[in-house]
């Protein structure tokens, strides 16, 4: 019987792909050996999908996975799911929210949890996506949690980022310019039949920065009818043909957060909040004393 790390993930084998993940998730034995051991056959872009709660980026990622799978494409689908503050859970939202795609044969989906990353992306992040890439699948596409500016880690991993907005976030695009809006390759103004979408759009156009000499382009989607996911999924086949220019910068964000999650690996969230929790009962409780009494003091 072969063992964990011997497992060769295949888009053309789903239980292979989900047991590769399950093994990397949670450190299985194997894992380790799993990931030096993974081949990339093919040049698989990650798209990332991001922006503020409620812009309606679980709907979209749904037509946009509608739309390239017409195309003959396989597509993956890494959906990272809000984790609890109180019991580090995953609420698996995104899942409900995509199950038209559950059963077809050239759409596999998986939810993470965040693990406490205030980003909403861990490490786990980026080598459950290269299982995917190793894969063979065309396109693997991660929807983040959409938390704000640190939400910015997503510019670390994704070959083309897009940041979905809607025509009643104009308030607020000054606010969000300096970090979220910054790693856009492209927007998306969602849900524009409702009113004001056009001057929203036009106004985003005037503020976003040019970026390597080219305009940022903006697209206009109604993604519960599917308007507008034609261009985007477009833009993302042509895109998938160019050259990455920051094939360097992405390799070395990836690699500060493998290295970071090793450095942490022996601290336990879970076990420091019942420590905090014991510490608080002590009088004259410290939280600088007590980080270096804990963590530092012995090393």
């Amino acid at each position: 019987m072969p063992t964990d790390s011997n497992i060769v993930p295949t888009c053309a084998d789903f239980r292979s792909v989900a047991r590769a993940l399950t093994v990397v998730e949670n450190d299985l034995p194997g894992a380790a050996d799993l990931l030096k051991s993974l081949t990339f056959t093919k040049a698989t872009p990650i798209i990332g999908i991001t922006g503020p709660p409620g812009a309606g980026k679980s709907t979209l990622v749904n037509s946009l996975v509608e739309q390239l799978v017409s195309k003959g494409n396989k597509i993956a689908v890494l959906a990272i799911d809000p984790t609890s503050p109180f019991n580090f859970g995953s609420l698996l939202g995104d899942r409900i929210r995509m199950a038209g795609h559950f059963n077809s044969p050239d759409v596999f989906i998986r939810s993470l949890a965040t693990r406490g990353s205030l980003g909403g992306l861990s490490a786990k992040t980026i080598e459950m996506a290269d299982v995917l890439r190793a894969a063979g699948f065309d396109y693997v596409l991660i929807e983040t949690v959409g938390v704000g500016q640190s939400e910015i880690e997503i510019a670390g991993l994704a070959d083309i980022t897009f940041v979905v907005l809607v025509p009643e976030s104009g308030d607020e695009i000054q606010n969000i310019k300096s970090g979220l809006m910054e790693i856009a390759d492209a927007f998306i103004i969602n849900k524009a039949d409702r009113d004001d979408a056009d001057l929203f759009a036009n106004n985003l156009k005037k503020i976003i920065h040019q970026k390597e000499g080219t305009e940022i382009p903006v697209f206009k989607t109604i993604a519960t009818t599917g308007a507008g996911i034609k261009e985007v999924a477009g833009f993302i086949s042509s895109a998938k043909n160019s050259k990455n220019i920051r094939k360097e910068f992405l390799l070395t964000e990836k690699a500060y957060k493998l290295i970071q999650q090793r450095r942490m690996a022996g601290v336990d969230k879970k076990k420091l909040q019942q420590d905090i929790a014991e510490a608080l009962n002590k009088e004259g409780f410290n939280l600088y004393k007590f980080v270096e009494m804990q963590y530092f003091a012995s090393r």
